[in-house]
């Protein structure tokens, strides 16, 4: 049986202020800090084994320059495991291990809620008034790109040429469902040239196949190797490729189709026909730029091909692999049989006519706004109109958000949202973390995703280890924390 495919989502977001000079740095620590103050108090990250620059290809290129990890900014793990931080210029939530897409999808909705809550605290601040504004995507429209990245559990078995060859099809491909859609183009070599609408907001910024960068020189298929585990059994892929998406339902397709990729590539069940592109970075970008999904691309062995031909070959191995192994590596609680019924259904919708899909794909309900609102005012295509409308479709206000008003169909609950802000998820590791930071959070020195080090006053720091995500579970642990009423108790318990 496969690999589990324990996932999460990290979304940097977009902020500015309403009035004023805007500095992105401090407004994210703002941001930060009045939500830890106002809803879960501060437990500190703990950057213990951080290796940003590690590379899975052994040793790096001179030339690649890893993240820097900024440790200085504002960071905290909240009580649902999740991780709220100001990274580089933005408030990223990093939400906690997830056993299923659908999971998953419900605390990266939480992080919007997270977010709300962020600036709603802010405002209420005495010091200042805050009119910050967050945004849920991927560019400011200046030629600045910020990330939405996934992260999945791998058996350290595969091979990363195994993955690179997995992804690389995939990646460049999935953009016709998960892309969040963009009006125009910020590569600075187009810049005055026609591009009216395209299916992603990432593309533009995208070109090396593969590499450890993720601000510059960005790669389809990041090659960091930290995996926040053990080091012999797993690895963590790190995708920074997708879209930030304001639909579930993209959401889910991004992550389960993934992840079942994935799990075809360890049991060497992918299709036994040459989908590779020819020249990966350019199919991308072309692909990106025919909202009529019927240009077609070539790949190394000469063959045409167009997005949806080389969806359709990883969907069919996907069903025969399926009736092969199973589903349970997807999960429990049925998102592998959702994905491949809401994988068919989406591609047959974009086969026919895309506009069908405009309930759950972001690119084709974002295309009607930009298209309506052009035709009724007689603008062209190049009208900075039609960027705010782009723009505002991410506005996480609920009364500005346009998403929020195209009828997007929804995966998740208000009330199952609610609990995931401040919840941990039960089938993973998260569920220690969160319990541990909301139980005891007076006797935690910090935390991370592989361990919770506690601090008694009189002891020496205590690391208490989770190398693997998928212990530490509500099943295997609640027992642990009912008989233990305080960190002292919890630790004698473990060490009993």
């Amino acid at each position: 049986m496969a690999l589990a495919k324990i996932l999460g989502i990290e979304t940097e977001y977009g902020i500015t202020q309403l009035q004023g000079f805007v500095d992105p740095v401090l407004a994210s620590t703002i941001l930060v800090n009045a939500y830890a103050a106002a809803r879960s108090g501060k437990v500190r990250w703990d950057f213990f084994d951080e290796a940003p620059g590690r590379d899975a290809r052994g040793a790096a290129n001179f030339d690649a320059m890893p993240p820097m990890v900024e440790t200085h900014l504002a960071n905290t793990v909240l009580t649902n495991g999740a991780r709220f931080y100001v990274d580089h210029a933005h408030p990223e939530y990093s939400s906690p291990e997830c056993a299923s897409a659908l999971e998953a999808v419900c605390f990266d909705v939480a992080g919007e809620l997270v977010l709300r809550r962020a600036v709603a605290a802010a405002s209420q601040m005495r010091t200042s008034e805050f009119d910050f504004v967050v945004y849920k995507n991927n560019s400011d429209g200046k030629g600045n790109s910020y990330g939405c990245h996934e992260n999945y559990l791998v058996d350290r078995r595969l091979s990363f040429d195994a993955i690179v060859a997995a992804c690389i099809p995939h990646f460049i491909t999935r953009s016709i469902f998960i892309g969040a859609g963009k009006v125009g183009s910020e590569l600075r070599e187009e810049v005055g040239n026609e591009i009216p609408y395209q299916l992603t907001q990432r593309a533009d910024f995208f070109e090396e196949l593969v590499g450890l960068e993720t601000t510059v020189k960005r790669p389809l298929v990041n090659t960091r190797d930290e995996p926040h585990a053990d080091p012999r059994r797993f690895r963590r892929l790190h995708v920074i490729i997708g879209d930030a998406n304001m639909s579930e339902v993209a959401t889910f397709l991004k992550l389960s189709t993934t992840a079942l990729v994935l799990a075809m590539a360890e049991h060497h069940a992918l299709p036994q026909i040459d989908l590779m592109p020819a020249d990966p970075v350019s199919a991308f970008r072309q692909i990106s730029r025919d909202v009529s999904l019927r240009k077609p691309f070539a790949l190394k062995s000469g063959r045409l091909v167009t997005a949806l031909d080389v969806q359709w070959a990883l969907y069919e191995a996907a069903v025969n692999f399926c009736e092969q192994e199973g589903l349970e590596m997807l999960g429990s609680d049925g998102s592998g049989a959702l994905c491949l019924e809401r994988w068919e259904m989406v591609l047959s919708q974009l086969e026919r006519d895309p506009f069908e899909a405009a309930s759950t794909v972001d690119w084709v309900a974002k295309l009607r706004l930009v298209e309506g609102f052009q035709e009724r005012h007689g603008l062209d295509a190049t009208s900075a109109k039609l960027r705010a409308i782009d723009l505002q479709y991410h506005d996480l206000r609920p009364e500005k958000s346009l998403a929020l008003k195209v009828g997007l169909e929804r995966l998740t609950t208000d009330e199952a949202v609610r609990e995931a802000e401040i919840e941990p998820p039960l089938t993973t590791r998260a569920f220690f973390r969160g319990r541990c930071v909301s139980r005891y959070q007076n006797s935690i020195d910090s935390a991370n995703w592989d361990s919770v080090v506690f601090d008694l006053g009189s002891d020496p720091l205590r690391r208490v280890p989770m190398m693997d995500p998928t212990r530490g579970t509500a099943r295997e642990t609640s027992a642990l924390f009912d008989q233990s009423p305080t960190a002292a108790d919890l630790l004698h318990a473990l060490e009993s």
